[in-house]
């Protein structure tokens, strides 16, 4: 399948943000471009807008000036529906309401010729809804670009249910000729990021709703020790409150009200009292002039233990045993007695207390003397762990948990007894929405771990983050998680059940 022809004009409707976005990667590729908006003027000032960002491209040294002064040549603000006529490409970027989509494509389809692509910007509505309107809805596809548009690699390419698999390759060979990664997926609620992204910020927001940390200590254990850019607290702020909570409610209400999609109770009180971020002001934290950021849980200084023996295997976590040997720390290992695979691995410090990883179990149904700590991305760089400890937890043997990461040169937050933790219960979620995914034939693999490390910057891709931590890890830790807290939220998927126990023979 080939791209269109950087000779045909493509044309984008809206000129908004998004639109100008789009507008100036085409324009950049080398199509000539018309943009169109309903409203008198306002395709004129995009223009003019996007002309100023390509000079400040050429200051910075990202443009020939050569390529700006062509590019200027090949834009043109129209305003009419019907100077798009002889567009090889229609790209609409409006309100997000079908019935406005629908009617600009009806319009369309009198105005272009029958080989013209057409294709929504969406992120939240069907693409088959929207191209249901339409003659010929087998040229419709979905292309739905990340913000801001000229930075942001990623477009999902979403093919509808009556589109020709012929439109959804040509769809795919343009966008990646405009040297953006195109990811191929079917149209279901969300597509491929906002569905499998929900529970980075819907764990995040339980922790919240629960009391077991707050904003600040949730975002920089993510940060910290997840290896995630930014934590889902500051990163709603920056999206914006009321459109991360209208994404997250439009996939719920798409899946009949699926529980694993549920939007956050905080967050909505949020929206409704006006605190809608960076953009308002105020968000979950404070965006006025001289605010102070709050900071995160950080335990105070503790004592170093003389010494921690090594019983069993502590799996994802093995680098923190080297991590022990490198600080001086005496380590004894003493396995015998120990059942390895009836038993899970952990740390026996000084006192008598116990160390595990966090793994879907509670702290205190195991008693006074045990701590679990989160999982991390890379246990070496991380500069932040998480301990969790119940109400009945030996301060003893807390004070010596927190004593052995700081030794490591870790800052440690200590947080509520909660199954999973942070990272571990977010990672194991993500892994398991992405399986599903996958099962239900929303994308591949491949696809699936781009998306989500170029669309939302994760630092790894679910894929590659369950081959990492074992194949059975995340259904271990989602099916103990779900046993303690049975609303079916965080249920493993049949697919990842399926997984697991397919890799475990």
């Amino acid at each position: 399948m080939t791209a269109l022809d950087l000779n045909s004009p493509v044309a984008v409707v809206g000129s908004g943000t998004m639109g100008q976005g789009i507008a100036q990667v085409a324009l950049v590729a080398g199509h000539p471009v018309r943009l169109h908006d309903v409203a008198p003027g306002r395709a004129g000032r995009a223009v003019a807008e996007i002309v100023a960002r390509l000079d400040r491209l050429v200051e910075k040294g990202r443009l020939a000036s050569a390529d700006r002064d062509a590019a200027r040549g090949r834009l043109e603000a129209v305003g009419a529906l019907s100077e798009l006529a002889g567009c090889g490409l229609v790209v609409e970027a409006v309100l997000e309401r079908l019935d406005v989509k629908q009617q600009l494509f009806r319009d369309l389809e009198e105005v272009v010729g029958e080989d013209c692509l057409l294709a929504t910007n969406t992120s939240s509505l069907s693409v088959t809804a929207i191209g249901g309107a339409l003659r010929l809805p087998g040229r419709f596809v979905g292309l739905h670009f990340f913000n801001p548009a000229p930075l942001m690699p990623l477009v999902e390419v979403v093919s509808g249910s009556a589109t020709d698999a012929g439109a959804a390759g040509r769809a795919l060979e343009t966008v990646r000729g405009w040297g953006r990664t195109p990811v191929a997926c079917a149209d279901q609620p969300g597509f491929v990021v906002n569905r499998i992204a929900r529970p980075f910020y819907a764990e995040a927001f339980e922790l919240y709703e629960t009391r077991a940390a707050d904003p600040a200590t949730v975002d920089a254990v993510l940060r910290e020790s997840g290896g995630f850019r930014m934590g889902p607290f500051e990163l709603t702020d920056l999206i914006g409150q009321d459109v991360n909570e209208a994404v997250t409610r439009s996939v719920w209400e798409s899946f009949f009200q699926d529980v694993r999609f549920r939007p956050s109770l905080a967050q909505r009180r949020l929206v409704e009292s006006g605190r809608l971020g960076r953009k308002s002001g105020h968000g979950w934290y404070s965006y006025a002039e001289g605010a102070e950021r709050p900071e995160p849980h950080t335990a105070g200084p503790e004592e170093a233990p003389s010494h921690v023996i090594l019983l069993g295997d502590l799996g994802p976590a093995a680098d923190v045993v080297e991590l022990i040997r490198e600080a001086g720390i005496d380590l004894r290992v003493e396995d015998e007695g120990f059942a390895a695979e009836e038993e899970k691995g952990r740390l026996v410090l000084p006192g008598g207390g116990t160390l595990v990883l966090a793994d879907g179990e509670t702290v205190g149904e195991y008693g006074p003397d045990l701590v679990s700590f989160d999982l991390a991305l890379d246990y070496r760089a991380a500069t932040r762990i998480a301990l969790a400890a119940s109400p009945v937890t030996s301060p003893d043997t807390l004070a010596e948990a927190v004593g052995l990461f700081q030794a490591l040169g870790k800052k440690v937050s200590v947080v509520g007894d909660v199954p999973g933790m942070i990272v571990a219960r977010t990672v194991a979620r993500i892994i398991d929405l992405a399986f599903d995914a996958v099962a239900r034939g929303v994308a591949g693999e491949e696809d699936v771990d781009t998306a989500m490390r170029l669309g939302v910057n994760y630092p790894l891709g679910p894929f590659e983050w369950s081959r990492r931590l074992g194949d059975d890890w995340a259904y271990g830790v989602l099916d103990a998680v779900h046993e303690r807290e049975p609303s079916g939220r965080c249920a493993p998927s049949l697919a990842l059940l399926r997984h697991a126990f397919t890799a475990a023979k």
